[in-house]
């Protein structure tokens, strides 16, 4: 099976060469594209003088769009079977973490990778926000039915994917990427911003969960179809756990920025 590699770049000129290089490298026999969002740094240049050694396609939008759009028009002219999104603002990228992103697919282990890198401070194990990653690889004839849903709703792409999957029944697999390193918003700007960027966020992926509610609907019915008693008092005291860690992160979240408006 053939895999596509869709890297999205907006405004990385510092991470954005090393990324490209790497992908093309580690993945000889993949078809890697990249679209340039309408960044307004040296990400254009940079990618156009790496288009003269490295055989990748490459588009550059006029002006900013969001991931959810970049997304949907790399897929429907994609050619291979899989799609894998690729950050790219990461860096320490080696051959094994695409191994990890493949091999589930590859022996029907999983319909859907959904990864983050190692130095992430939530392990992927407890975050209850897993979910919500950008980083994914998937079967395509999985995503199709959806593009034209996830077109226009930007920060909660992944909040919609991810439900829609769990929905349908999805094999869903969570992956951590030793070594691999990526760069929290608070480092990449200012604290001022960043924190209206999570702001803002957080108040699309709320309004996915509002609209979508028939998508969880189906997937609670989904479950206890096919529950037993024993798997449903385990899916109850998940569920409890899962409130619980919720309330504590919320709690840490307030603390955190009353401490820095102070």
């Amino acid at each position: 099976m053939k895999n596509s590699i869709i890297i999205c770049a907006y405004n990385e000129e510092k991470t954005v060469e090393n990324v490209v290089t790497s992908c093309c490298k580690f993945n000889p026999n993949a078809e890697i594209i990249v679209v340039n969002d309408g960044s307004v740094d040296n990400t254009g240049k940079i990618l156009k003088n790496l288009s003269k050694n490295y055989n990748f396609k490459y588009e550059k939008l006029k002006k900013n769009k969001g991931k959810s759009r970049a997304m949907v028009r790399w897929v429907e002219i994609s050619t291979g079977e899989i799609i894998t999104f690729f950050d790219a603002d990461v860096s320490n990228i080696k051959k094994e973490h695409f191994d990890s992103l493949l091999t589930p697919i590859f022996n029907n282990e999983a319909d859907m990778i959904l990864w983050q890198p190692s130095d992430i401070v939530i392990d992927y194990r407890i975050n209850p926000f897993n979910s919500l990653t950008w980083e994914r690889t998937l079967l395509k004839r999985d995503i199709l039915p959806i593009l034209d849903d996830i077109k226009e709703i930007r920060f909660w792409v992944e909040t919609y994917i991810n439900i829609f999957f769990k929905a349908h029944g999805k094999k869903i697999k969570y992956v951590t990427l030793n070594d691999l390193k990526h760069p929290t918003k608070y480092q990449k700007t200012t604290m001022t911003k960043a924190t209206k960027e999570f702001i803002k966020e957080w108040q699309e992926i709320a309004l996915t969960l509002i609209k979508n509610n028939n998508l969880i609907l189906k997937r609670i019915k989904l479950e206890l179809n096919t529950a037993n008693e024993k798997t449903i008092k385990h899916a109850n005291k998940t569920h409890n756990d899962l409130k619980k860690k919720l309330k504590k992160l919320k709690n840490k979240f307030y603390d955190f920025f009353q401490k820095k408006k102070s």
